[in-house]
C-alpha cells in the first residue's frame, strides 16, 4: 500500500475515534445604531465593554471573546474610556479579545468596490495596531454577499468566510426556518469567486445566536443541549460544531464557564471548548476534505429562496442616503485620491491622516442597518451630518491639493493675448480619455476689500469680447450659464483672511479627448473671434434633440423615443414613470392589496426647450400627476399588531394628491448617451416611484455593475421564488443587450432595479420608496422614512451596439459619475506644462480601473483594475519618468511579485489586480 494511502487511512481512523467537538465562541453582534439612536447603543456598548474586561480578568476559564469583526467598536469605547486602552491592548495581544478584519460591518452591495477595500485596509491597519487579527471574513448579517468576496479575502490572506445570509431563507426577527431552499447540504461549503479564487464558506445555519444564554442548571441544560446538538449536527460537515454564544447587542454571559462545565458533565462523549474562530477554522481544515463540500459560486443573494426575506429593498429605503453616499465615496475615490496622487508624484506630501479621517467618517455610515436605511429616524439624521463632515474634509483636501498642483502649472503663454487673460486648468482624474461638456466657475474680475471695493466697476465689467482658447490657440464654443456678483474670500497661509467681491460666471464648453490622469489648460482671452459660422444647435426640430450619434424625440406623454444612428435601432417609450402602493417596511417592498401600478403612459406632459446651444440642448418635461395620498388606515393597525408585512391586506387610499415630476433631458454635442435629471416634491406616503425603460431586447439575462464585477443575472427568478417583486442591486449601471443592440442605464446612487417579467424586458429603476416603519422584530414607527419633501435623481441612457462593444459603454457609464475638476489660475510661469499626463496605461481588453492612491502604510503608489470579462486580458503600464519600478500587489497593498522592467500585465478572467509603483518623485 502506498505511503499516502496509509496516511489517509490513519487520518480516517483518527477522525473516527475523535469526540465531536463543540466550539463555543462568545461574541456580540454590535449594530452601532439601529432600533436605538447611536448614542443609546453607544451607552450600552460602554456597559458591555466594561463587563467584558471585568469577566476576562476575573475568570481565566473564560478564554476569549470575538468582537464582531469590526475594529470601530474599540474606537467607540475608548472615546469614553480612554484609560482602558493599555488593558484592552494586553487582552488582544494575549488572544483574549479577537478583532478585525473590518473597520465596520458594511453592507457589501450598497458600498462601492473601493469602499469595501478601504474598509478591509483600515480594519487590517487598526487590528495590527492592537496586536492581533481575526483571520476570518466575517459577514454575520450582511443582506447578501458580493460574488468577489472570496477573491478579496484570498488576496488578503484570509481563507474562510462566515456569513448568516445569502443561501438559506431567514425571516421575521432573523428566524431561520426549515426549508429545502438551501444551496448546500452542509453549513460549510466551498465558496468560489468568478475568477476561481476559493474560500471555505461557513453559513450560520442556525443563525449567529445558536449558542445564546447556555443554562448552568442541569435540567435546563439537558433540555437545551439535546435540541441544540441535534440542530448543529444536522448541517455540520465535520465533527466540529460551531456554537455562537451571543446575539444582537447581547451582554456577556458571565456564567459561561460554569455552563460549559455542566455540559461536559452531562455529555462526556462530546468535547466542549471555549473557542475562537481562528482555532475553529483550523480544526475544520484539518478534518474536511474539499471534495466533500459543495461548491457555491459568486453572489449569495438568496436566489434560491422564496424571495420574501432577502431584504433587497433596503437598496431603495431612504434613497437620499444612497445618493449622498454615492456622491461622497465617488468624490474620495475618483477625485481626491487621484489628484492627491498627482501631487505626490510631483513631490508634495500625501496626507494619509486627512484621507483616513474622511474615509472613516464616511464608513461610519456603511454598516448594514445604517446605509440600508433600515433604522429609526434619529439614526439617519445623524448620517446626513456624517456625510457632510466627510465631504467637507475631502473638499478642503481637494482644494488644497489643486492649489499645490496649480502653483506648478505654466500658463505664461497666454500673456501673448493680453494681460487680462483668464487661464484655468481642467483635470481628468479617471483612467480613461474623456470627452464631454465641462462646467467651470470663472472670476473675470476680483476686487479685494483691503484695496477698496468699487461694486459699480465690477457690475459694469464687460464679459463680451472674450474667446476661449487652449494652449495651441484653438478656439472653443462656450455658453455662459450664469453671471453674478459674489462675496468670497481667500484664506492665505501667512495672512489674515482676504475678502473680495467678484464677477463670477458659470461657463460650459466641450472638452474633447482629454487623456486619462491628466490636465489641460485653457484661457479666456481678449481677441477677435474667428469668422467661421456658428455651429449648429442641437435642438433643430420641435421636441427633438439630435447629434451625430443619437436622435431623441420627446413624445406627448413625456416619454422618449431614441434612435441609435450606429445600430439603426429604435427604443420607444423610454422614461415612463410608474407608481404603486407600498405596505411593506424599510427592509422589504410589499405592493398594496388589490393595487395595480399606475403610469404616465396615458398622461400628457408639458414640454419646453430651456437650453439650446452648439454644445448642449435641454428640454424640461413636467408631469402633474394625481396619485393616492397614502395607504388606508388599516395599515397602521396591521403595523401595530405586528402583522407580517407579506401577509398584510391594506389597500391604497381613495384620496388623491398631486405629484409634480420635473424631468430635464439633455444631449451633448458628442454625447453617446442621454442625460436625465429628475426632481420631484413627494407629498404622498406608502408608495414606490420607478422609471421604466422597455428595452424590446430578447434575452434571458442581463448585466449589472456590482463589486469588482459586471454580474450576469437571470431576468427570471428561480422556481422557489414566490415574491412578486424581483428587485436587485446595482452600482454604476444595469445593462440589457443581445448580439445586435443594447441599452445601458447608468445612475448616481440609484441602487435598486428590477427586470420586469413582461414582453419588453423592461428595466425599472426605483426613484423613491416611502414607508412608515422599520420592520423586523417589532413595531418601530419611522415617519421620516416616508421621504416627504424635495428629491432628485440622475441617470443616463446609453443605447449601443450589443455584446461586441459592451465594454465601451460600460466605461462610459463609469465615467458618467465622475465630474471634471477645475481650477482658475493666474498668468504665471511654472515647472509643469499646461498640458500634462501624470500616469497612463493602455489595454485593448475590457478592464476597469477602480483606484489610484498612495498605499496606506507605505510610500508606494497603488493602482487597481479588474477584468470585466470571462476571457484573459492584459494591460500595459506606460513608461513614466515619475515611476521607478513596478510590482504586483494585492488588495491590502502587500508586495506579491517583483517585476523588473515589465510593462505588460496579464489578468485572468474576472481578476482583481493591484499594481504597486515605487515613485521617482520630483523634489
Amino acid at each position: 500500500m502506498r505511503k499516502e494511502n496509509i496516511q489517509h487511512k490513519l487520518e480516517e481512523f483518527y477522525v473516527s475515534q475523535q469526540k465531536k467537538t463543540i466550539h463555543i465562541i462568545s461574541h456580540t453582534h454590535w449594530d452601532r445604531e439601529w432600533y436605538l439612536p447611536y448614542e443609546k447603543h453607544h451607552y450600552l456598548l460602554i456597559e458591555f465593554m466594561d463587563q467584558l474586561i471585568e469577566i476576562l480578568e476575573a475568570d481565566t476559564d473564560f478564554k476569549s471573546f470575538h468582537l464582531d469583526g469590526q475594529t470601530i467598536i474599540l474606537d467607540d469605547y475608548l472615546e469614553v474610556r480612554p484609560e482602558k486602552k493599555k488593558k484592552i491592548k494586553r487582552l488582544i495581544e494575549d488572544g483574549r479579545i479577537h478583532v478585525g478584519p473590518w473597520y465596520v460591518l458594511q453592507d457589501e452591495f450598497l458600498t462601492s468596490s473601493e469602499a469595501n477595500i478601504r474598509n478591509l485596509q483600515y480594519g487590517f491597519k487598526d487590528a495590527r495596531k492592537w496586536g492581533s487579527l481575526s483571520k476570518i471574513g466575517y459577514f454575520p448579517d450582511s443582506f447578501g454577499n458580493m460574488g468577489q468576496a472570496p477573491q478579496i479575502l484570498h488576496q488578503a490572506g484570509i481563507k474562510h468566510a462566515a456569513f448568516g445570509r445569502g443561501v438559506k431563507p431567514t425571516g421575521f426577527n432573523n428566524l431561520v426556518g426549515e426549508s429545502d431552499m438551501y444551496e448546500s447540504p452542509y453549513s460549510e461549503m466551498r465558496w468560489q469567486a468568478p475568477d476561481g479564487s476559493e474560500v471555505t464558506g461557513i453559513l450560520f445555519a442556525n443563525w449567529y445566536c445558536n449558542g445564546n444564554e447556555i443554562p448552568v442548571e442541569r435540567d435546563l441544560a439537558k433540555k437545551y443541549w439535546d435540541g441544540h446538538l441535534e440542530a448543529m449536527e444536522k448541517y455540520a460537515a465535520s465533527d466540529h460544531f460551531l456554537m455562537l454564544n451571543g446575539c444582537d447587542h447581547q451582554p456577556v454571559q458571565v456564567d459561561l464557564s460554569a455552563a460549559i462545565r455542566t455540559a461536559k458533565e452531562l455529555y462526556p462523549d462530546y468535547e466542549f471548548i471555549h473557542s475562537n474562530f481562528n482555532d475553529y477554522v483550523n480544526a475544520i481544515d484539518r478534518q474536511l476534505s474539499k471534495p466533500k463540500l459543495k461548491e457555491v459560486k459568486g453572489e449569495l443573494r438568496s436566489q434560491h429562496t422564496d424571495g420574501w426575506g432577502t431584504l433587497v429593498n433596503t437598496a431603495s429605503s431612504r434613497l437620499y442616503l444612497k445618493r449622498m453616499n454615492h456622491e461622497v465615496q465617488t468624490f474620495l475615490e475618483k477625485e481626491v485620491e487621484p489628484l492627491a496622487t498627482f501631487a505626490y508624484l510631483l513631490g508634495e506630501d500625501y496626507d494619509h491622516d486627512i484621507l483616513e479621517y474622511a474615509w472613516k467618517t464616511l464608513m461610519q455610515n456603511h454598516p448594514h442597518d445604517s446605509i440600508c436605511g433600515c433604522s429609526v429616524d434619529e439614526v439617519h439624521r445623524e448620517m446626513v451630518t456624517r456625510f457632510e463632515k466627510s465631504k467637507h474634509m475631502a473638499e478642503s483636501l481637494k482644494q488644497a491639493t489643486l492649489k499645490k498642483i496649480g502653483a506648478k502649472i505654466d500658463t505664461s503663454s497666454f500673456i501673448q493675448y493680453s494681460n487680462q487673460s483668464v487661464p484655468f486648468v481642467l483635470f481628468n482624474s479617471t483612467g480613461l480619455p474623456k470627452t464631454g461638456v465641462a462646467t467651470v466657475e470663472i472670476d473675470f474680475i476680483r476686487s479685494y476689500f483691503a484695496d477698496g471695493v468699487n461694486r459699480k466697476s465690477i457690475e459694469e465689467f464687460d464679459l463680451d469680447g472674450y474667446t476661449l482658447v487652449d494652449l495651441d490657440g484653438k478656439e472653443y464654443a462656450y455658453h455662459i450659464d450664469d453671471v453674478k456678483i459674489v462675496f468670497d474670500y481667500d484664506l492665505p497661509k501667512h495672512q489674515f483672511r482676504q475678502p473680495y467681491l467678484a464677477k463670477r460666471a458659470t461657463v460650459s464648453f466641450e472638452a474633447k479627448d482629454v487623456p486619462s490622469f491628466s490636465h489641460r489648460t485653457f484661457a479666456f482671452v481678449q481677441i477677435a473671434k474667428s469668422t467661421k459660422a456658428d455651429e449648429r444647435s442641437i435642438a433643430q426640430e420641435a421636441n427633438t434633440l439630435e447629434n451625430n450619434f443619437l436622435k431623441v424625440e420627446i413624445n406627448p406623454n413625456g416619454s422618449l423615443t431614441i434612435f441609435d444612428k450606429q445600430t439603426k435601432e429604435v427604443f420607444p417609450n423610454l422614461l415612463i414613470y410608474e407608481n404603486s402602493g407600498d405596505i411593506g417596511n424599510e427592509y422589504m417592498y410589499k405592493q398594496a392589496s388589490e393595487d395595480l401600478p399606475i403610469t404616465t403612459e396615458d398622461s400628457e406632459a408639458s414640454v419646453e426647450l430651456i437650453e439650446n446651444t452648439s454644445i448642449r440642448a435641454t428640454y424640461e418635461i413636467i408631469h402633474q400627476w394625481e396619485i393616492p395620498e397614502s395607504a388606508e388606515a388599516m395599515l397602521q393597525q396591521e403595523q401595530q399588531q405586528l402583522v407580517g408585512f407579506n401577509t398584510r391586506k391594506s389597500k391604497r387610499s381613495n384620496k388623491k394628491i398631486l405629484l409634480t415630476i420635473t424631468t430635464k433631458v439633455s444631449l451633448e454635442k458628442n454625447g453617446t448617451g442621454v442625460n436625465v435629471e429628475v426632481t420631484y416634491d413627494n407629498n404622498a406616503k406608502d408608495h414606490r416611484l420607478r422609471v421604466l425603460f422597455p428595452t424590446t431586447i430578447e434575452s434571458s439575462h442581463h448585466y449589472a455593475d456590482s463589486i469588482f464585477e459586471v454580474a450576469k443575472r437571470n431576468n427570471v427568478p428561480s422556481e422557489e421564488w414566490t415574491n412578486p417583486d424581483y428587485s436587485q442591486h446595482q452600482q454604476a449601471f444595469v445593462s440589457m443587450h443581445d448580439d445586435v443592440k443594447g441599452i445601458t442605464i447608468a445612475n448616481k446612487g440609484l441602487n435598486e432595479y428590477e427586470i420586469l417579467r413582461d414582453k419588453a424586458n423592461t428595466i425599472a429603476i426605483t426613484l423613491l420608496r416611502a414607508v412608515g416603519e422599520l420592520g423586523d422584530w417589532g413595531y418601530f414607527p419611522t415617519p421620516e422614512a416616508q421621504c416627504l419633501g424635495a428629491h432628485k435623481a440622475s441617470f443616463k441612457i446609453f443605447p449601443h451596439i450589443g455584446n461586441r462593444n459592451r465594454e465601451i459603454v460600460y466605461h462610459d457609464a463609469y465615467q458618467y459619475a465622475v465630474p471634471w475638476s477645475t481650477l482658475q489660475l493666474p498668468v504665471q510661469t511654472g515647472e509643469l506644462s499646461g498640458n500634462y499626463q501624470y500616469f497612463s496605461y493602455k489595454s485593448d481588453h475590457p478592464i476597469a480601473q477602480t483606484s489610484l492612491k498612495v498605499a496606506t502604510n507605505k510610500k508606494d503608489v497603488m493602482i487597481r483594475f479588474f477584468n470585466m470579462m470571462d476571457q484573459p486580458g492584459s494591460l500595459e503600464i506606460k513608461a513614466n519618468p515619475l515611476i521607478d519600478t513596478k510590482y504586483e500587489s494585492n488588495v491590502i497593498e502587500e508586495k506579491v511579485n517583483e517585476w523588473i522592467d515589465k510593462h505588460q500585465i496579464n489578468l485572468k478572467p474576472y481578476e482583481i489586480k493591484t499594481i504597486g509603483m515605487i515613485p521617482n518623485r520630483k523634489k
